[in-house]
């Protein structure tokens, strides 16, 4: 019993620890606190936090219950001097008894710690590098419990944001002037650029998940009550949409998309429904979101996933009219960086266009909406900073490094300097860019590339083809079904198809067949499975379910007609029996609707590449398909086992990894030896210094993001193909992206395109 007491206190007072640690008002407070109140929970003779200086690896007392005050600040430990440097340098804890009999035991008469026998000391570790370490003594000589243990693990683990973002905020009392970079805190590079500004801090007024169930009785005036928040926010969207004068299109079409979400049957029904039964409208509203949402959470594709998150955030704001929340008006400074917990893109849309210079998020991804409508501003985006008190940030100097996705806070002379320097660079360089928009791209040795477009809604076709696509490499043709209740009809499906064909002509345009499944569910087809990242999908489903392959066949069939650009797709083909019976289907199509006196063409048919075993088996393939397509994304993701929008492990996802090179340059030599066209897919091919190795490996087609299609085309028309393949023979013989990617860098550096990858400094 006195266990579990013990274990209850504990976790209260972490609780504690941590709140009060948040609310420090600098770092010195918080490490008093923290030792004050870790030395009364955990009841220990001595508490102490000696922080690490990262360049020098040596370790100063910086905090203390029980130990001299006067040692504080006057302690310094060398990197891997006494008990503190050991926990130090093995980055792991040292539990013992007598700590005088530990080899690296150094008795320091400064300190008065003569008195205590038993030594715990934890690591404070935050993204992966050495804080300082946390220390426990008492007079006993006996090793602290495994309880005590866990629990001080515990703490270092949950104080170590805190600790690294009070260093971070610690005010600059003499600004260097030397070289150093100062400090920051790494995050996902969301959107490419510089940001330097005055943080406005974004609070959230409403939780959804704590708005409690209630039953009502008048449930007509719940229905009314829902029904005006409704059109409160629907109206704000109106108000925005026509504020904003010169918006970019998807700006307004986002718009637009949201109006569609908040006036969706699937949603309004839901909360009516749940209000008709006797539930009060704020947790009707709350559960319709949030099963809503969910749908969309547990899909594998990234742009999909990333709309649950979009949905919340209207179901918030429709929340805080329907409990009549008012959060103020927001002033903006003249270079303001938007910060918040999770933003979403309206919360961009409101800031004015020549106010707003980034955008600092803890949470997404550089997959998510605000990432996207980030880059089509044109400003730097930093997302995935992790549980952060980002809120002590509001109307501090920070800086946005969209390269490196890195967030600097009160930045020195010499950071600032340089970063101002690169925001200049950067705005003559989208100056410059706007002339290759309508160009080829042709290396200086005469080598032709297509710069292709990925695309998935009938909206993104302006944007691509003003952005000078030459083709579209990828369109999603499951985002249709995903905006649908239920699956489209043929004739839908034929109208949808041939409004892209039409926008393209004569230009190619690759649709991929219907790419859904137990990761990705379409709302009205729901699949639940244990592993839905290696289940039931793609192709997979398509074959499984006949007719609703067979319907998309003779859709994309019959908008091909008339038309010489259409290509089909055939998306997470992982062994040949599958594209047997997937180009069975398809033939079984064309001759039905032969028969039926249609016009057709041949379909072009290709595969898509994108699992470990379709590399392998590509010589296969090509036998069979018209031409081959690397999905980057889902092939990293599956060679390196990295769930591309987790962000604790996003720095791992790296389409530079050597193995990821490999499959690439395997698969394009597949395509060489069997003269079949390879298209590049994902980000990598809008990568500038991966475009450099798929240059050189022989790529002829990259279908890209429209916001990259003018560097890339840049690039590539200054650039020969020889020099790429020089850099392709170094970078096959490196062991590690890092080097890989370093390596490229240099060389866009001396070549004159480093603006395009520069990370900042």
């Amino acid at each position: 019993m006195d266990r579990e007491r013990g274990k209850r206190l504990s976790l209260r007072g972490l609780g504690r620890i941590v709140a009060e640690a948040n609310a420090a008002k600098d770092l010195e407070e918080m490490l008093r606190v923290m030792v004050e109140r870790i030395h009364q929970d955990m009841n220990v003779d001595v508490c102490s936090i000696y922080l690490t200086d990262a360049r020098s690896g040596r370790h100063t007392l910086s905090a203390t219950v029980g130990l001299r005050k006067e040692a504080v600040d006057q302690l310094v430990l060398g990197p891997k001097e006494g008990l503190i440097g050991w926990v130090a340098s093995q980055m792991e804890p040292l539990n013992i008894g007598d700590c005088s009999h530990h080899p690296r035991f150094k008795y320091i008469p400064l300190v008065g710690e003569e008195d205590f026998n038993a030594f715990l000391g934890v690591p404070i570790i935050f993204q992966g590098a050495l804080l300082g370490v946390l220390a426990l003594q008492h007079r006993n000589s006996r090793p602290f419990t495994e309880q005590d243990v866990s629990f001080a693990f515990t703490l270092a683990t949950q104080l170590a944001s805190h600790i690294a973002f009070a260093q971070l905020t610690k005010t600059v009392v003499a600004p260097s002037t030397g070289e150093s970079e100062g400090q920051w805190l790494d995050g996902v590079a969301a959107a490419p650029g510089i940001g330097i500004g005055t943080a406005v801090v974004l609070y959230e007024l409403t939780a959804m998940h704590t708005i409690p169930d209630r039953i009502v009785t008048n449930t007509e005036a719940e229905k009314s009550a829902f029904v005006r928040a409704l059109s409160a926010v629907e109206k704000e969207l109106e108000v925005l949409s026509e504020s904003h004068e010169g918006q970019p299109p998807q700006q307004r079409e986002l718009l637009e998309a949201y109006s569609m979400i908040l006036t969706s049957s699937e949603l309004v029904d839901a909360v009516l429904e749940s209000i008709e039964a006797g539930t009060w409208a704020p947790a009707a509203l709350r559960t319709a979101v949030e099963e809503l949402a969910c749908k969309f959470d547990v899909m594998e594709d990234p742009y999909l996933c990333e709309r649950g998150r979009d949905i919340r955030d209207l179901g918030r704001r429709v929340m805080d009219k329907l409990l009549e929340i008012e959060g103020g008006d927001v002033t903006y400074p003249q270079d303001t960086i938007l910060v918040g917990k999770d933003l979403g893109p309206i919360d961009l849309i409101k800031v004015p266009k020549d106010r707003l210079r980034g955008v600092i998020s803890e949470r997404g991804s550089a997959f998510s909406h605000l990432a996207i409508v980030a880059r089509t501003l044109g400003i730097a985006a930093v997302t995935g900073l992790g549980d952060l008190p980002l809120m002590q940030l509001d109307r501090r100097e920070i800086i946005a490094d969209g390269y490196r996705g890195r967030l600097y806070v009160n930045p020195n002379v010499t950071v600032c300097r340089e970063f101002r320097r690169l925001a200049r660079e950067e705005q003559k360089l989208s100056d410059f860019l706007e002339g290759f928009r309508d160009k080829q791209a042709i290396t200086p040795d005469g080598e032709y590339v297509a710069v292709l477009v990925n695309a998935g809604l009938p909206e993104d076709l302006p944007l691509a083809l003003n952005a000078g696509a030459e083709g579209v490499g990828l369109y999603r043709t499951e985002l249709l079904f995903m905006t649908q209740g239920r699956f489209p009809t043929e004739d839908q499906q034929v109208v949808l198809y041939r409004r892209v064909l039409e926008a393209f002509h004569p230009r190619p345009v690759t649709f991929r067949t219907l790419d859904i499944g137990g990761d990705k569910p379409l709302p009205y087809f729901p699949i639940h499975e244990t592993n839905p990242f290696l289940g039931w999908r793609g192709i997979r489903i398509s074959l499984d379910h006949p007719e609703i392959f067979d319907t998309q066949l003779r859709a994309l069939l019959r908008a091909s007609e008339g038309f010489s650009n259409p290509k089909l797709l055939i998306p997470m083909i992982s062994g040949v029996a599958e594209l047997y019976q997937s180009l069975t289907h398809v033939d079984k199509v064309y001759e039905e609707l032969r028969v039926e006196g249609r016009q057709l063409d041949k379909p072009v048919i290709g595969a898509m590449i994108e699992v470990p075993s379709a590399v392998y088996q590509a010589d296969l393939f090509a036998r069979h398909v018209d031409f081959l397509s690397i999905g980057t994304n889902d092939l990293t993701q599956y060679l390196l086992a990295v769930d591309r929008d987790n962000e604790r492990v996003a720095k791992l996802f790296d389409a530079l990894h050597p193995a990821v090179l490999q499959a690439i340059f395997h698969v394009i030599q597949c395509g060489e030896r069997h003269q079949l066209p390879v298209t590049i897919c994902g980000e990598a091919a809008g990568d500038p210094a991966a475009t450099l190795l798929l240059l050189g490996m022989g790529a002829k087609n990259l279908s890209v993001n429209a916001g990259d299609i003018p560097k890339i085309k840049w690039l590539i028309t200054k650039f020969p193909r020889s020099r790429a393949q020089e850099l392709l023979r170094l970078a096959l013989d490196m062991e590690s992206s890092e080097a890989i990617r370093e390596l490229l860098r240099n060389e866009l550096d001396e070549a004159g395109f480093g603006a395009l990858v520069h990370p900042g400094k």
